[in-house]
């Protein structure tokens, strides 16, 4: 209760301060917010892309339904596919005529049907990586009724490598952001502990021991931190309100990031105030 009174305390002692700590951690954490906000978005547009990804296996017309129907079981015999679906010549015109308009007065006028049975390989979530697919596309390419099994060979590729560089781009630009921030912290700390030397150095002269002293400092620094970190989330959502009503369309960050975010203020606070406090010890 003491280090609890102690750090209140020194919140209304030095207002401006305080208050100037917080708001550089505020500031810092803002672009970790904004880095985070920014990051979610990208996954979230690279999880929908990659839901589209599926294998399209063509058959000969020639193929007997006998041998449709022991391909279909084969491939959804695979723990990856989540589901095999028919789609016989008529249902393939169809599709063209309501998906292609451009094209519709062309099929219309055409005797033949020029386009050929498939069956459409869909994959579990998190299987849709190059190695299963290749994996599902050979296995089809083997029995001679089919004509070739394609699912954008290139266009995965891409996908797996974008989403390779943007889990790369996250650990790295994230760990730099939460760095700057803890030494930003770390900095505003320090001042505040600086102010207060003459009172560190008078409660050594009467005997208090170390942890009694570094107690409410350690308060105070969380609870900088924690206030810096709930500035920073306020700004965040602010700035994704803006983005959403005067730009374009984007998503909020889960609550657990947001959580994790509070936490983490709170954290750099302490530890950023414990480091600083230690070295004023030693210095008296």
């Amino acid at each position: 209760m003491y280090a609890m009174r102690e750090a209140l305390a020194a919140f209304r002692r030095a207002p401006v301060l305080t208050g100037l700590s917080s708001g550089m951690v505020g500031l810092a954490l803002f672009v970790v917010g904004l880095f985070s906000l920014s990051t979610y978005n990208l996954q979230i547009a690279l999880s929908a892309i990659e839901e589209r990804v599926e294998v399209v296996v063509y058959l000969r017309d020639d193929a007997r339904q006998s041998e449709i129907d022991h391909l279909l079981g084969e491939l959804a015999a695979f723990e990856e596919v989540s589901q095999v679906n028919y789609v016989s010549k008529r249902d393939a015109l169809e599709r063209a005529q309501r998906d292609l308009p451009e094209f519709g007065q062309l099929f219309i006028e055409s005797e033949v049907n020029p386009l050929p049975q498939s069956l459409e390989v869909e994959l579990r979530p998190g299987n849709r990586t190059p190695d299963v697919v290749e994996q599902v596309a050979s296995s089809a390419r083997n029995y001679p009724f089919v004509e070739d099994a394609l699912y954008g060979e290139e266009w995965v590729d891409r996908l797996f490598a974008l989403r390779r560089i943007g889990f790369a781009s996250t650990a790295v630009l994230g760990l730099a952001f939460a760095m700057v921030a803890a030494l930003i912290i770390g900095t505003a700390l320090r001042i505040a502990i600086f102010a207060r030397r003459d009172e560190i150095y008078i409660m050594r002269l009467v005997g208090a021991r170390n942890g009694f002293i570094r107690r409410p400092f350690l308060l105070e620094g969380a609870l900088a931190g924690l206030v810096g970190a709930v500035l920073a989330a306020a700004l965040t959502y602010s700035t994704y309100r803006m983005v959403y009503a005067y730009l374009f369309e984007v998503a909020w960050i889960p609550g657990s990031w947001v959580g994790i975010g509070l936490l983490a203020g709170a954290l750099f606070g302490a530890c950023s105030s414990a480091v600083a406090i230690r070295r004023h010890l030693r210095e008296v």
